[in-house]
């Protein structure tokens, strides 16, 4: 296990990979389930997949599971050109053929289904790699979580490096995942204006495998109409409040999820704007809701981990609703009880409920007043 606050240096990051290696001998010939965030980005998909052709080393079946949506126009172009096959959880779905499970780009907070999932049927924890602050204690045999990188793909990429996987690039195979690894780091770091040392050197080391055209394509994918929609609605709803711009959006289908942090992103773009949070309920095929949100600052002092965690806080089983990395961050709020039922009157006002307590809780973190509230 890595410690998260020390700096990595290169004796540690290959003690690191030699224990990681370790453990996949040890496990040699299982079947593992790789599990990722509900709605995985291209940090969680990259590198997922590059966990999976690692384990034909050790002739390991691995399976790519999550439970919500890809839904983010480069997160589908990443998964349709590359060809990499994704299970989504449904009920009814087969667990039992797993031998372990391995946690990569979370610590299970934000796949709270299928964390619980794995749980009641004892499948054990074998691997949790992530960059995200500590979630809580999710035990492992190997564990690696350093919020000093600005991407789970980094960390799979410096593994790749020190012997875990030797690239060729003449091999169809290794091309796709170094595209997807950098694809992953040029993502979670905000095209490199994050990035971190270790991130550029992760970048530096696939530039020498990568499909630089393939790379383009999956990057160059336009907005949609909904994701357009979605973030007028969201300039249209903003709040200012100091230097924080905050947008309730409404409902939204699940398939439009990822509309939320492009919008955050978008009202980023604001002058003296420094954070933006934009939030809405979104709402599944099975009527289940859940308020998801999405944390964007550009503000140093600002830890969106700290904020989201304080602000929201923790259910009942006592995991937080949301955190953050260094300039981001998001919260999922289940809608529970109330969730359901099409009547407008009762969306509306429904809405109108959680809205205010959203914006109550983040004004009363912030210690801004708005006029005649006094």
């Amino acid at each position: 296990m890595t410690d998260q606050d020390e700096a990595q240096t290169p004796e540690r990051s290959e003690n690191a990979t030699s224990k990681l290696i370790d453990i996949l001998e040890k496990h040699r010939g299982e079947r593992h389930v790789i599990v990722l965030q509900d709605f995985p980005d291209p940090d969680a998909i990259s590198t997922a997949l590059a966990h999976q052709i690692c384990c034909s080393r050790f002739d390991i079946e691995a399976d790519i599971l999550y439970s919500g949506r890809i839904s983010h126009q480069q997160n589908v172009a990443l998964v349709r050109l590359l060809g990499i096959e994704l299970f989504r959880y449904e009920e009814g779905y087969d667990i039992s053929p797993y031998q372990g499970a391995v946690f990569l780009d979370t610590q299970g907070s934000s796949a709270p289904g299928l964390t619980k999932l794995l749980e009641t049927a004892n499948i054990p924890k074998l691997i949790v790699v992530d960059h995200h602050e500590s979630q809580g204690d999710l035990s492992a045999e190997f564990k690696d979580i350093r919020r000093n990188i600005g991407s789970a793909a980094s960390i799979y990429s410096e593994y790749i490096e020190n012997g875990l996987l030797e690239l060729d690039s003449t091999v169809p195979e290794h091309v796709k995942v170094a595209t997807a690894l950098m694809h992953g780091i040029i993502t979670d770091t905000q095209g490199f204006a994050y990035a971190k040392p270790e991130d550029f050197h992760a970048a530096a080391f696939l530039s020498r495998f990568k499909d630089a055209d393939l790379l383009n394509q999956i990057m160059m994918q336009e907005r949609s109409r909904q994701t357009m929609d979605i973030t007028e609605r969201a300039l249209r709803n903003r709040e200012l409040a100091e230097s924080f711009s905050i947008s309730g959006i409404g409902y939204l289908r699940a398939e439009d999820r990822d509309a939320i942090p492009q919008a955050a992103d978008f009202l980023m773009t604001e002058e003296n704007i420094h954070t933006a949070i934009v939030y809405g309920i979104v709402t599944s095929d099975d009527r289940n809701e859940t308020m998801v949100g999405s944390f964007r600052t550009s503000k140093i002092t600002l830890d969106p981990d700290a904020f989201i965690k304080e602000v929201f806080g923790k259910d009942a089983g006592g995991n937080y609703f949301g955190g953050g990395k260094l300039s981001a961050g998001g919260f999922q709020i289940p809608i529970g009880f109330l969730a359901g039922v099409n009547d407008d009157e009762y969306r509306q006002k429904k809405w109108q409920l959680f809205d205010a307590q959203i914006k109550l809780k983040i004004f009363t973190k912030i210690g801004f007043k708005k006029k005649g509230s006094e």
